[in-house]
């Protein structure tokens, strides 16, 4: 095997994978086990009118996002190890990795933009109420 450009970029996305699959099934934790909403749906840092409403899209998408990483470097290692499994080509678990980053990606912004949805036409004009 050489040590090529390829080789070091496999090594940063095989590495990556331990941070990322942290912080999704943290997040997928934060949600569903101890009800914490700041960081669902968000929209430019801004939670949505209702963020309850959208937890349980928010922490699938982390907690199914979070579970392929984790099974993915799991697969990587046994490989590593000797044991034949389906992550042995490289192909298949760089496959695995990148699709599901880029879909953990897409799934988070089409979330956040269905929470927060733009109204069309003239907006209202909000009357203070003057003490």
């Amino acid at each position: 095997m050489v040590f090529d450009i390829s080789i070091v970029v496999s090594l940063i996305l095989f590495l990556a994978l331990f941070p990322m699959a942290f912080f999704w099934l943290r997040r997928a934790w934060r949600i569903f086990i101890k009800r914490d909403y700041s960081e669902v749906a968000l929209k430019r840092g801004e939670a949505p009118p209702n963020p309850a409403k959208w937890a349980p899209a928010t922490g699938i998408v982390n907690l199914a996002a979070g579970g392929t990483a984790l099974v993915t470097i799991i697969g990587v290692l046994l490989t590593f190890a000797g044991l034949p499994n389906i992550f042995s080509p490289y192909r298949t678990w760089s496959s695995i990795a990148g699709v599901t980053l880029w879909m953990k990606i897409f799934a988070d912004f089409i979330v956040s933009r269905q929470a927060h949805p733009f109204e069309l036409g003239r907006k209202k004009v909000q009357k203070e109420e003057k003490k």
